[in-house]
């Protein structure tokens, strides 16, 4: 995990003010200057040439794998990565081991496609071979920076190993295309129950869905997962029922929306959710990911009454991104402020306590300060424990793109404002005291707690020792911060679910199978005794 950092400044500009001397005010008074120029070095290094593995057997080299973005995109990883592994590849985290990097983009954010750009960069320059996934070179498969790469798409993530053994190779293989059902409807993706390397062993990711009903003015999502594809229920509920088997303690539902699952194949979340419940063991939980308004506003009753259960975090992600009735039209979100409300309304009354956190994206073009005021008021109104708060990028072949912009100096104007406002608030403060029981997960970002969730989705940091992890503890809140609670253990820790979790790195969904030899080493063995007995007979 990258080390805890306080700030970033992801511009220049955010170093200069308007009311910062200009470098030409500043040597105005200086009557003797002179300019020299300076011989410019060329640093540019050749690219290093690709080492082509024709004569190797396929399965004996080493991968590494760097994702970014949501969840979906993590699960997708998962899976890219048990394949692999399945297959005799090497895993590795040192990217600089590795003979191949498999790089899983997001197009979310400006910035992290950006980074995908640089990595890709840096492994062309340093002769390594580069295979891109994920939604940036789905939904833009023509860009230049993208020329002469592999490239496996959103939906075809299970022929990721034919992929990877063709560009060691030093062919470039791309492979789009959207999955049928035998009904020919989309379906969700590859199988669920294809064999996977969890990041964390302790927590299972779930696509239950995939694509869009939207098609926001902003968003490049829609460009690249598509219209809706649900997975059958009975395909989730064994992959959950999977994972418990395997010492899974905690589950989460992901899509690029949530609330919208079912619709295509005659279902809906709620029902998905209460045959979840009745697979988790006592102990385990789940989180249920990121839903938009309108598809959550016909569910209330039901998610209600799902977030009491025992086994399911009482937390919701319900982006707003923004407070304004105009500006949410502009954005072609398909809600109003109003809508949103009545969401948050009505479940913080009937589930006391309940954690909701949202999005905002300040400097939209069409945002007046009217429109940023909105915003303002109405996160004054809910003092959101989690606010996403995020600047808006234009995003290349959107309709917003060609919107007229909000100057860049007013969009961190209102970015600076509405952050000020966020960190103004204590949310955890009155909680001092209380007797939590959480359920330990991760490991905190400074690598001195571990880190565990209460009820309602709250990090609380108890001690690092490694007895507690995978556990669920009962904890006395000691003090409070902005972003979570200190939980001091009171009794011993419990062991939730069924049995001990997998080895970090050890690849699920495969059944033991002892004693016996890898294929990539009974093919090197079978060669050197064809070669041996060439050289003898």
């Amino acid at each position: 995990m990258p080390a805890a950092f306080s700030e970033i400044i992801d511009d220049i500009e955010d170093l200069i003010s308007s009311q910062d001397i200009t470098p030409k005010e500043r040597y105005a008074s200086r009557k003797n200057v002179s300019v020299r120029s300076k011989r410019r070095e060329n640093k540019t290094a050749e690219p290093a040439e690709k080492i082509i593995l024709e004569s190797v057997v396929p399965g004996t080299q080493t991968i590494y794998v760097k994702t970014w973005g949501c969840a979906h995109n993590n699960s997708d990883s998962e899976y890219m990565a048990g394949l692999l592994a399945t297959h005799g590849y090497n895993l590795t985290e040192d990217k600089w081991q590795a003979q191949l990097w498999l790089l899983n983009s997001c197009t979310v954010k400006s910035p992290s496609e950006d980074h995908f750009k640089n990595e890709i960069e840096l492994g062309q320059n340093r002769g390594i071979h580069v295979v891109v996934a994920g939604c940036v070179p789905q939904g833009a498969p023509r860009a230049n920076y993208l020329t002469g790469l592999s490239v496996v798409g959103v939906q075809q993530i299970d022929r990721i190993v034919e992929i990877v053994e063709e560009t060691l190779k030093g062919h470039t293989v791309r492979l789009f295309g959207t999955k049928k059902t035998s009904n020919g409807r989309k379906a969700g993706g590859a199988s669920l129950l294809l064999p996977k390397v969890r990041k964390n062993p302790l927590i299972e990711i779930i696509s239950i869905n995939t694509g869009c009903l939207n098609q926001c003015t902003y968003c490049k999502t829609k460009h690249a997962r598509g219209e809706l594809g649900s997975y059958p229920p009975e395909e989730i509920v064994e992959r959950a029922r999977q994972s418990f088997k395997e010492g899974v303690v905690e589950i989460w539902l992901t899509s690029e929306d949530t609330g919208t699952y079912g619709r295509d194949i005659g279902t809906s979340l709620p029902e998905l959710l209460w045959q979840l419940v009745e697979v988790i063991p006592e102990g385990c939980r789940l989180r249920l990911g990121m839903t938009n308004p309108p598809y959550i506003l016909e569910h209330l009753e039901e998610v209600a009454r799902i977030m009491h259960h025992p086994r399911v975090y009482k937390f919701l992600h319900v982006p707003v991104q923004s407070g304004s009735d105009q500006v949410l039209v502009d954005m072609k979100r398909e809600y109003t402020r109003a809508d949103f409300q009545r969401v948050v309304d009505f479940l913080r009354e009937k589930v006391p306590g309940m954690t909701i956190a949202t999005d905002i994206i300040c400097g939209f073009p069409t945002e007046t300060e009217k429109d940023f005021e909105d915003t303002m008021s109405l996160c004054r109104q809910y003092k959101f424990p989690s606010l996403f708060i995020n600047q808006f990028f234009p995003r290349a072949g959107t309709p917003a793109a060609n919107m007229r912009k909000v100057p860049g100096q007013e969009v961190k104007k209102r970015t600076k404002a509405l952050s000020e406002f966020f960190r103004s608030y204590e949310p955890y403060g009155h909680k001092v005291g209380e007797t939590q029981q959480v359920l330990v997960t991760d490991v905190s970002h400074d690598k001195n707690y571990f880190v565990a969730h209460n009820e309602f989705y709250e990090q609380v940091l108890v001690p690092k020792e490694q007895r507690y992890m995978g556990k669920m503890l009962n904890v006395k809140i000691v003090s409070a911060t902005k972003f979570s609670m200190m939980g001091e253990p009171i009794d011993k820790p419990t062991m939730p679910g069924l049995v001990k979790p997998m080895k970090k790195g050890q690849v699920s969904g495969l059944r033991e199978r002892p004693n016996k030899i890898p294929i990539p080493l009974l093919v090197i063995i079978a060669a050197v005794l064809l070669r041996l007995l060439w050289i003898f007979l």
